[in-house]
């Protein structure tokens, strides 16, 4: 049986090495903090219906409807965005008509720069740059992932365990 896509949920584990073994460590959603702009174009796209509607103003009716739709859009995308830990790699599902998939092998993670603004130091959430051994990679960066301290010690711990490490430091590299 073929398993569909689904709009409504980004289903990652659809995209594990299951006969390998992989499983998932962390799967992190974006930050509450990239929901505020979304909900407030809902807020304000019904807010503009309602005082259009009272006066009977479709244009601006129609104008709050696309402002609506679109803040569930943007909210719906946000949501169907998640970054996956592994215990073989770390991976990015993105994408609510279009399905974007970006894989990163554990081996291949040179250096994890993590930055974080002072609104992300204050709400907690910060924002990765991953280095790879290869030149032209499809996931390098992550925005505004919740407790980024923690999140860079598990994909540093998942590494070690791997043993990905002490292979490259007893090599002298």
């Amino acid at each position: 049986m073929v398993e569909r896509p689904s709009l409504l949920a980004p289903a990652v584990e659809r995209y594990l090495l299951t006969d390998e073994g992989e499983e998932i460590i962390d799967e992190v959603l974006k930050h509450p903090v990239t929901a505020v702009l979304p909900v407030a174009a809902v807020v304000a796209g019904a807010a503009v219906m309602v005082a259009a509607g009272a006066v009977g103003w479709w244009p601006a009716m129609l104008l709050g409807f696309g402002l609506a739709l679109s803040g569930l859009y943007r909210y719906h995308s946000r949501y169907m965005d998640r970054f996956v830990i592994t215990n073989m790699r770390v991976f990015r599902v993105r994408g609510v008509f279009f399905r974007q998939v970006a894989t990163m092998p554990l081996a291949r993670i040179l250096d994890i720069n993590v930055r974080q603004p002072l609104l992300g130091m204050l709400l907690d959430y910060g924002h990765f740059t991953f280095e790879s051994a290869a030149d032209d990679q499809g996931l390098r960066d992550i925005t505004y992932v919740s407790h980024p301290r923690q999140r860079d010690l598990t994909i540093q711990r998942v590494i070690q365990r791997s043993g990905i490490r002490a292979v490259a430091s007893s090599d002298g590299t």
